[in-house]
């Protein structure tokens, strides 16, 4: 039987945490990086591929609002919409 440390544990996001979706961050963090003068596809590419945060802008926190999500999280997210209007 495993002791106390070696048990898993569940976490559960608190209604003042909850994880906001992927496509509503893509559509935020897309916007703050356009309203600083980026390239908002290479940006986020950027930082999807590397995972450096430092490819998003901090402009209306879309950098932390961006790392609230896992990177596999944005790409489903950007193949399915992508194949949702190619279909």
């Amino acid at each position: 039987m495993p002791t106390e440390h070696e048990q898993t544990r569940m976490f559960r996001v608190g209604p003042d945490e909850e994880v906001p979706k992927a496509r509503d961050v893509l559509l935020e963090v897309y916007q703050a990086l356009q309203e600083k003068g980026y390239n908002p596809i290479y940006q986020i590419v950027g930082y999807i591929l590397s995972g450096d945060p430092a490819y998003i802008t901090s402009h209306k926190s879309a950098r932390s609002l961006i790392r609230k999500l896992e990177r596999d999280e944005l790409l489903e997210e950007l193949v399915r919409s992508y194949l949702e209007k190619e279909a």
